[in-house]
């Protein structure tokens, strides 16, 4: 279901507010009832083995290939394999600490631990407090983290603030996004050995620190010690840049653009769940690709669901903001791009400057 062009996500700053985004009644009580008569929110064990086994599959055909091409800029192809599987194994993560794949809590919050700074190498005890708060109050100023200002501005305000070279970005954020996204994966690396490295409380500390630490060495040492050392940089930029801009791009289309909720909004679950999320079309091959993330309403109203059930739980959602009137928000992958685009270059005219310069922009601006 297409949603119509005024949902697509605003093109200006936008605070919802209780009066903008008007209550709903008894709406998540009665989806998530018939969601569970459905048996939608049981394990899938079963799929999370057959993914398991191919990222398993994936490394061993990676590091073979590593081995074999040995002084060869074909390793680059290597480097971007492993950028990917990397992200794959990000996913597993972050369905794992949603408790989506074990009936225990334990059990997911285990295999988050040791996935995430094991194999990706990011802080579980990071990212978790970072994306509960997110999940809790998406798109809400002082809130969500995820619109926090860092190197982007999601929000006027922060992109008015912008001084010296943050301020030159800004201006033209909305083009310069995606290019950033190849310094992301080293943004996640150091955010995580940062918070590991405060003096504030961390659980399993030791443990996390240990596991990222020896997953850098599994993963640097051999690249550097059996390729030349201009290869080796090489191979090492190639696959940060892979995982940072892939990661990026599977994160980026699901808020970014949507309504920015008012610091002071009180607004029902259901409602702010719903309207500041976007869902990305494309079926199969969109959820193997964002491992889930493309039903961004249903992960947010369902985030324990199993990725093979939100397809399901997208019929029933759809159906349900039909009959709420609530905006039901669905995009391409390539149109959720330009949107992003979009949006915050119209945030950076905040910092001064004229963005809408380019014919892919304003082809959107017509969306």
């Amino acid at each position: 279901m297409a949603a119509p062009a005024s949902t697509l996500g605003p093109i200006r700053q936008t605070y919802a507010t209780s009066e903008t985004f008007p209550p709903v009644a008894r709406a998540y009580t009665q989806v998530s009832q018939t969601v569970k008569e459905m048996g939608l929110l049981r394990r899938a064990r079963w799929f999370y083995g057959i993914v398991a086994v191919a990222i398993v599959l994936g490394f061993a055909g990676a590091i073979t290939g590593f081995l074999l091409l040995g002084d060869s800029w074909f390793q680059l192809l290597i480097a971007a394999a492993l950028g990917i599987l990397f992200t794959q194994a990000a996913f597993i993560a972050h369905e794992a600490a949603h408790r989506t794949i074990f009936a225990s809590g334990k059990a997911n919050d285990a295999l988050s631990r040791i996935v995430g700074p094991g194999i990706v190498g990011m802080s579980y005890d990071w990212w978790d407090s970072k994306h509960s708060r997110h999940h809790a109050n998406p798109n809400k100023v002082g809130k969500d983290p995820d619109i926090e200002i860092d190197t982007i501005s999601f929000i006027e305000e922060d992109a008015a603030s912008a001084r010296g070279i943050r301020k030159l970005i800004t201006k033209k954020q909305g083009y310069l996004f995606f290019p950033l996204l190849a310094f992301e994966g080293i943004n996640l690396h150091f955010l995580s050995i940062k918070h590991l490295l405060s003096k504030g409380p961390v659980k399993h500390r030791w443990l996390e620190l240990s596991l990222i630490l020896l997953r850098l060495a599994v993963v640097i040492v051999p690249v550097f010690l059996l390729l030349p050392v201009g290869m080796a940089f090489a191979f090492m930029g190639v696959q940060l840049a892979v995982f940072g801009i892939y990661m990026g791009a599977a994160f980026a289309p699901n808020h970014k653009g949507m309504a920015i909720v008012d610091p002071n909004a009180r607004l029902d679950f259901f409602s702010k769940q719903v309207r500041t999320s976007r869902n990305i079309a494309g079926g199969w091959w969109a959820t193997a690709l964002m491992g889930g993330l493309n039903y961004q309403i249903e992960h947010h109203l369902f985030p324990s669901m199993a990725r093979p059930y939100l397809s399901q739980a997208r019929e029933i959602v759809r159906d349900y903001c039909q009959s709420f009137d609530v905006p039901y928000t669905e995009t391409s992958l390539i149109q959720s791009y330009g949107i992003v685009i979009q949006y915050l270059n119209r945030v950076g005219l905040a910092a001064g400057g004229d963005p809408f310069d380019c014919p892919m922009v304003s082809e959107y601006r017509r969306v």
